[in-house]
């Protein structure tokens, strides 16, 4: 009895979205990618196009989509603060429509689905780390409430349609991830750093670098999100996924110098409004429900995300948005 699905990957030409598609086709199942490219790019899955159990699909989440599968990943949406506050209602739109489109297929065709949250669920924490019963400190009118909001929305969505209708649902919060395929103009502090020190620019720090991230490769996320879509629906979730090493920004950037060998100097501007200060998961219920941890140390992930980053032609990759 064949064990392959057919599975739905939105957001499927975006940084996570590729590699997910690259772990779903190379198990071998059917994997529809659906993406409209606003941030994401057609390189990332150039690579898929020839396979024969791959197919692309240009179209934007918040029209309704009309497809037979088995599974689906929801990751369609703009994750980058210069990326999501430049059409700040498009955002919204794209979580809370997506997800309701998203879950409304599920439901017809009685799909499990797993959303990709986010640590911004939990705003500028009062509590650290992060558990999940933490309920967040969040500035519903600020400038990243977009997406903040947008995707607290989305989970509420997944699980009145998990009540309500049965549907079957898993729900992640991703924290900080970093890797190849990472857009150079992304405006994240990894692809920053690295950006700025490969070109021997000033790296710029946001503040005076003690608030901290903590930061996931992304080979490790991609194994517990699919560990996730294929554990015990009795665990739907929400669970926090990342890495729990916290590093400081200024600690970071001397990281990315050392190890571009890059002669950047850093330079300090001003903290951006509701920029968190301290973001770190509490990952106890991924070890207990999952059994996982992240394994690759950010020395090593950071050194194969410099050596991506000096493979590509930066000419060939276009800014989405001013805002980077």
């Amino acid at each position: 009895m064949s064990t392959s699905k057919r599975i739905l990957v939105t957001g499927g030409a975006g940084f996570l979205g590729s590699h997910l598609c690259d772990r779903l086709v190379g198990q071998g199942h059917d994997v529809i990618c659906v993406d409209n490219f606003f941030t994401s790019q057609k390189v990332n899955i150039a690579h898929l196009l020839s396979k024969p159990n791959f197919e692309f699909i240009r179209h934007d989440v918040t029209h309704p989509l009309w497809l037979e599968v088995d599974e689906i990943y929801n990751a369609a949406c703009p994750a980058a603060p210069g990326h999501y506050q430049y059409n700040p209602i498009k955002t919204m739109k794209t979580s809370v429509l997506g997800a309701i489109n998203m879950l409304g297929m599920a439901k017809r065709c009685r799909a499990k689905i797993l959303q990709f949250s986010t640590s911004e669920v939990y705003g500028d924490p009062t509590e650290h780390p992060q558990k999940e019963t933490y309920r967040g400190n969040v500035n519903p009118i600020g400038p990243r409430a977009c997406y903040d909001e947008g995707k607290r929305a989305a989970e509420t969505l997944f699980f009145d349609y998990h009540r309500s209708n049965k549907v079957n649902i898993r729900v992640v919060r991703i924290f900080n991830t970093y890797g190849p395929r990472m857009h150079p103009y992304d405006g994240r502090v990894v692809s920053n750093f690295i950006r700025q020190a490969l070109r021997g620019e000033d790296i710029t720090i946001y503040g005076d670098g003690s608030q901290s991230r903590s930061f996931c490769f992304v080979s490790d996320l991609i194994e517990v999100i699919n560990r996730m879509m294929n554990g015990p629906d009795d665990f739907v979730g929400p669970v926090n996924i990342g890495n729990p090493t916290e590093f400081t920004m200024l600690e970071l950037a001397q990281q990315v110098i050392e190890l571009s060998g890059s002669r950047s100097r850093i330079v300090h501007k001003p903290l951006p409004a509701d920029d968190p200060l301290q973001r770190q998961p509490d990952i106890s219920l991924a070890r207990k429900h999952l059994g996982w941890e992240p394994t690759v140390p950010l020395r090593e992930g950071l050194k194969k995300t410099i050596d991506w980053f000096k493979s590509i032609d930066l000419s060939q990759y276009r800014a989405p948005t001013p805002n980077y």
